[in-house]
């Protein structure tokens, strides 16, 4: 049962976590003169991917910005070069931003969102579905069917963002989930935030909320979830032992807590359960996940979750794994992996224990660790 969390104690001297460490992307080298935004895909068989913003000055969009991977082929241990996911187009201003996978193992497709931008970003962006009209802010899906080396466009903004609903809209970056219980095994679920025209009465005509875009064709048409809560802003999502999923969205009002949800249908609609005040953030976007993902039910290993966040009140700082041994009832931070400033972060499992966090520093660097199940305190 997914309950609230209590008044947290002071934060616990933790331990800092270190693994086989890499700079996947710094300042000033390589393509673009900064890097941010992380998405991180495990294929299978050692192969990871990630992804992130190459920006023209480190702000978000409409500055130039476009979309960079990097591969690893032994588990995160050793990296290919940077190599471009989807090219921004300087010529006619068109900008692509803010990655999340989601990977499709039995249809042998991985899938990454992300936004369309042209000339305005999210906090000017009009409402509407022509990707043509230079006001809008749309997003896409790319979908390779060769583990990422080759990927094909199309646009879900009409599907994400009806304009008489919601202004604008952005897929949450790092990384969607398929489904694996449940008569809606299968079905991948890509968490959205969306800026929806709150009618006559709201102090400022509108109010930030959560939904998911959802496929049961392995990403050949995509639907939209109903939205949940207010303030939710950019959300991550796991699949919880019994099918069900979780929600926990960075606060938008930045109260130093998160927003959590739980859905009972595959996301298409939700059971908001408020501020669990177990999450300790500034108001930054975090990653969940299950550690053991093919794990089945009634397998203790089913239900233990990670999470990857900023652990500050107040500063995006202290990049802490927390840990939840019981679908998310309770958690857990087990150590530090980032002393200093960080931005996003990604977890992942990566098989026989072993999990993989991908993280970003103020525009200046991308950094990725592997953790092994021994460098990680017992439970």
């Amino acid at each position: 049962m997914i309950r609230l969390g209590h008044d947290p104690s002071p934060a616990p001297d933790l331990p800092v976590l270190t693994g086989a460490s890499t700079v996947l992307a710094r300042a000033g080298e390589g393509p673009w003169p900064r890097y941010r935004i992380v998405g991180l895909a495990h294929l299978g068989a050692g192969e990871l991917l990630t992804a992130f913003d190459g920006r023209e000055t480190g702000q978000d969009v409409p500055d130039p910005t476009g979309l960079v991977q990097r591969r690893s082929l032994d588990g995160g241990f050793t990296w290919g070069p940077l190599e471009p996911l989807r090219d921004a187009d300087r010529e006619g201003r068109h900008w692509y931003c803010d990655p999340s996978f989601l990977v499709d193992e039995p249809a042998g497709r991985v899938h990454v969102f992300h936004t369309h931008a042209k000339d305005r970003g999210v906090w000017e962006a009009a409402p509407g579905t022509n990707d043509a009209d230079r006001d809008v802010m749309g997003s896409a899906v790319s979908t390779s069917t060769d583990g990422g080396r080759t990927w094909t466009h199309r646009s879900v903004t009409a599907i994400a963002a009806p304009p008489e609903l919601i202004r604008t809209a952005f897929p949450t970056s790092g990384t969607g989930i398929r489904l694996r219980q449940g008569p809606r095994a299968g079905r991948l679920v890509q968490p959205y935030a969306g800026w929806f025209l709150a009618g006559k009465g709201s102090a400022d005509g509108e109010v930030v909320r959560s939904y998911v875009l959802y496929s049961d064709d392995h990403g050949e048409s995509w639907h939209r979830g109903e939205p949940v809560g207010e303030d939710m802003d950019e959300t991550t999502i796991v699949e919880l032992s019994d099918g069900r999923i979780l929600l926990n969205s960075r606060d938008h009002a930045r109260g130093g807590h998160r927003r959590i949800a739980v859905s009972a249908d595959g996301g298409e609609s939700w059971e908001d359960l408020g501020i669990d005040e177990q999450f300790v953030d500034p108001g930054n976007n975090a990653q969940l996940a299950r550690r053991f993902p093919e794990a089945e039910p009634g397998n203790p290993r089913s239900e233990e979750l990670l999470f990857t966040n900023s652990r500050d009140p107040f500063a995006r700082r202290l990049g802490t794994l927390s840990r939840s041994l019981d679908d998310g009832a309770a958690w857990e931070p087990i150590g530090v992996f980032e002393p200093g400033n960080l931005d996003y972060s990604v977890v992942q499992g990566l098989g026989d224990g072993a999990i993989g966090i991908l993280w970003e520093v103020e525009a200046r660097e991308i950094r990725f660790t592997r953790l092994e199940a021994e460098d990680l305190p017992d439970a």
